[in-house]
């Protein structure tokens, strides 16, 4: 009997971590299930943290997410549980091999929106060769990261979304979580204190940072000779990889903050299914393949994804191939503070970085910065 033809449509992000390694595995999956094509379309960074999943889930079958949005997952059931679908058995080894919170992330009172196929914390990269043509040592700390960027030589992610994630670093590492309360989202001591410690390398930074991403903080990088040291910026393993950029980058644990590395922000993607999917079966064992340790320590790697399964980062060939930079990394992942999921959560991450950045990098008074953070948080547990 000839089998139905199936079209499944999925929507990730335009860079090669988010892009080629979904195609790549999409292609070997349709050559083992020839009834069952699968097409990938890719959208801006700055569209997929901000584009509601809602409009998404109502026009593709697949998503790669953000962990944010789970809290907005579970209350709306726009993306369908993966615990209610996928194998007990699976979904315990994606738990037990976990990249720190990587698979709890997409987990919200109790419903498993999406599968951590990949995953990223903020994380030390520099340009080896350019410090030693400079004379200047890795730092260590976050007084030698200021000493460093005194010499204009660190660049940053500055774009509101990034300097909201580096305010949640700093307070995690004073020892104090954000949103742990419904009186204010961070204490005051902790919050100016925290400001004040951003303000002090933020006006050190090369202003052309403030509209950096990640990705285009490491193409400046690899392009340019201008930077050769960035603190914490979402680790991106193809620049790692020979042949990917001009330069290679190697990456870092994090400095130490007041004798503590920084605890950085949990980042990475999550597959999820759309619960307007015709096909949720076929999507089903595309996401399981996709997420497999096999897959994704091989074709997902090979094909510029940075994988979410711990076999992946532990593999031999995968950190030779990319300088180390699973095991140099793993340690800040392990730590890595996963930031608040809760419903109305993603209204205040949209809202809250720009004030910090712009704290960063002009300065200012810290703690009517951190009133209008608090007000702004306040606001969003009532949606």
């Amino acid at each position: 009997m000839k089998q139905e033809k199936i079209q499944l449509k999925g929507i990730t992000w335009d860079h090669s971590r988010g892009f080629t390694s979904a195609v790549a595995t999409a292609q070997r999956f349709h050559e083992l299930n020839p009834n069952i094509e699968i097409t990938w379309e890719k959208r801006s960074l700055q569209a997929f943290a901000d584009e509601p999943i809602d409009k998404l889930a109502a026009r593709y079958d697949l998503l790669i997410i953000d962990h944010p949005w789970a809290g907005f997952a579970a209350r709306t059931g726009v993306i369908i549980p993966l615990n209610e679908h996928l194998p007990k058995a699976f979904l315990d080894d994606q738990a037990a091999n976990s990249v720190g919170k990587s698979h709890e992330s997409y987990c919200f009172d109790g419903y498993q929106s999406a599968l951590a196929i990949d995953a990223a914390t903020p994380v030390a990269a520099s340009r080896p060769d350019l410090l030693n043509r400079l004379g200047k040592k890795l730092p260590q700390t976050w007084d030698d990261l200021i000493a460093l960027a005194k010499d204009g030589l660190v660049a940053i992610p500055g774009i509101p979304q990034d300097t909201l994630m580096s305010f949640y670093m700093i307070c995690c590492t004073l020892g104090e979580d954000v949103a742990l309360t419904k009186d204010y989202f961070v204490s005051e001591s902790i919050g100016i204190k925290a400001l004040n410690i951003l303000r002090d390398l933020g006006q050190y930074i090369n202003p052309s940072c403030y509209d950096m991403n990640p990705i285009k903080v490491y193409e400046a990088m690899t392009r340019t000779d201008k930077f050769a040291y960035s603190p914490f910026a979402y680790g991106y393993t193809n620049y790692s990889k020979r042949g990917y950029a001009d330069y290679i980058l190697k990456y870092h644990d994090t400095v130490a903050l007041e004798g503590e590395h920084l605890i950085t922000t949990l980042g990475g993607t999550g597959l999820a299914i759309s619960s307007s999917s015709k096909h949720k079966e076929a999507a089903l064992a595309y996401a399981e393949y996709m997420a497999s340790p096999k897959i994704q320590k091989t074709v997902f790697f090979d094909y510029g994804g940075q994988p979410g399964h711990r076999e992946a980062w532990l593999d031999t060939t995968n950190n030779f191939n990319a300088l180390d930079y699973f095991k140099d990394t793993l340690p800040t992942l392990d730590r890595a503070f996963l930031r608040p999921r809760y419903h109305g959560h993603m209204y205040f991450q949209d809202n809250a970085g720009a004030p910090i950045r712009e704290f960063m990098k002009n300065g200012g008074d810290a703690k009517h910065v951190l009133n209008g953070l608090n007000n702004l948080y306040i606001e969003s547990l009532k949606i």
